[in-house]
């Protein structure tokens, strides 16, 4: 188990008293802005670059504050490569601009950082090997770009995240200044991309209707029982149904098989689990979806043809945003959906702002797919 909080039902309870009583002003000093966000685009990559200025233009973000890095037009990329050609222009970009607080990182850039290990010699002849993580090699470029302001990362298996409510009662090794928050505007196309970003401004102006559909294993734990690892979160996917419901109609599946066919229509809100890299078609999405499915896999690939990865999948079949990652997390790693759910149910949070609340590490492998800017409740204020 990646962290133990000493009573995890605290956890539990306490968000769903702040989501069920709208009680959000101690979380977020305020909404994310568009002058906060640094778009990057691969130069390799010209639909990349032109869907990013598309971009800027429909959020009105300022046109300086578009970053063009040229890099290799592929999903992986070596650690060595992932830091001259990604991390360091970054860094040097947003250095001394305080202001910056997102990055949104463009079709055609990597996604995954790779073993790729680079050995070469010290003056004293002695072979050295770079690359080395820790205890893991892989992580997601955008996962690790959220600690681009530090100098020398450490580059290790995970760090928490200082956002992440439940840590935001301790001290991190990290303060928020020094994060990034970190979305990525991608898919298996750039028609798949300029139809997310299309969605999402048209449900802004109307809000997200439809059903959410919740898709535990189990049934719900009686009583304030310790959790952890697959009932930790499999009571977690109980507990967003919960808070849900105070907005829209909700179908929570207490079986181990999924969802199946033509049995979630209108579907507007889905998490659930436990299908590995098997997309289950069971859904009708409506448009400005949010979706994401709890397996370890979902994120190795946007572009892979046949590939049923569920991120590929879900943007394929029209949701607006996902999340995923890309190599084994374990199940500790996922944002926890009643905290990602509830504050965007809020209207007041961007997704962006939604998922680095209820992410629990930083440096690691997630990806969140999708405008960070949306809000597909902006409508409806805050939860009744």
């Amino acid at each position: 188990m990646l962290f133990n909080l000493k009573n995890i039902s605290v956890l539990f309870y306490a968000v769903l008293f702040l989501l069920l009583g709208s009680v959000f002003f101690p979380i977020l000093a305020h909404a994310l802005d568009p002058d906060e966000i640094v778009v990057v685009a691969n130069r390799q990559a010209q639909d990349g670059v032109k869907l990013a200025r598309f971009y800027m233009e429909q959020r009105k973000i300022p046109k300086e504050n578009l970053l063009l890095l040229q890099t290799a037009f592929k999903e992986e990329i070596p650690r060595h490569f992932y830091e001259d050609e990604i991390a360091d222009p970054i860094r040097e970009f947003v250095k001394d601009k305080p202001e910056i607080t997102c990055l949104v990182l463009f079709y055609g850039l990597p996604l995954r950082i790779g073993w790729h290990l680079l050995a070469i010699e010290d003056p004293g002849g002695k072979q050295v090997h770079l690359n080395a993580r820790q205890r893991d090699p892989v992580a997601s470029v955008d996962s690790e770009l959220s600690l681009v302001r530090v100098e020398n990362p450490p580059v290790l298996d995970w760090l928490e995240n200082p956002y992440f409510i439940e840590f935001q009662k301790q001290k991190t090794k990290y303060e928020k200044g020094q994060v990034l928050m970190v979305a990525r505007l991608d898919g298996p196309d750039p028609a798949t991309v300029k139809r997310i970003i299309l969605d999402s401004l048209a449900v802004e102006k109307k809000g997200l209707t439809g059903t959410a559909y919740f898709d535990a294993r189990w049934q719900k734990p009686e009583g304030d029982s310790v959790l952890s690892g697959y009932a930790l979160y499999d009571n977690a996917i109980h507990a967003a149904a919960k808070v849900t419901e105070k907005v829209l109609p909700v179908v929570l599946n207490e079986e181990e098989a999924l969802f199946q066919q033509g049995e979630a229509p209108d579907a507007a809100l889905y998490c659930g689990w436990y299908s590995l890299a098997k997309y289950q078609d069971a859904f009708e999405w409506q448009q400005g979806s949010v979706a994401y499915h709890i397996a370890s896999a979902e994120c190795t690939t946007l572009k892979k043809e046949g590939s049923q990865v569920w991120c590929k999948r879900l943007l394929e079949e029209g949701v607006a945003a996902t999340i995923g990652p890309v190599g084994e997390p374990y199940v500790q790693a996922f944002p926890f959906p009643q905290v990602f759910f509830g504050l965007l149910l809020d209207g007041d949070f961007s997704l962006v702002e939604a998922y680095y609340l209820s992410l629990p590490f930083i440096s690691w492998k997630m990806v969140l797919i999708g405008d960070p800017l949306y809000q597909p409740f902006r409508q409806r204020g805050v939860l009744p």
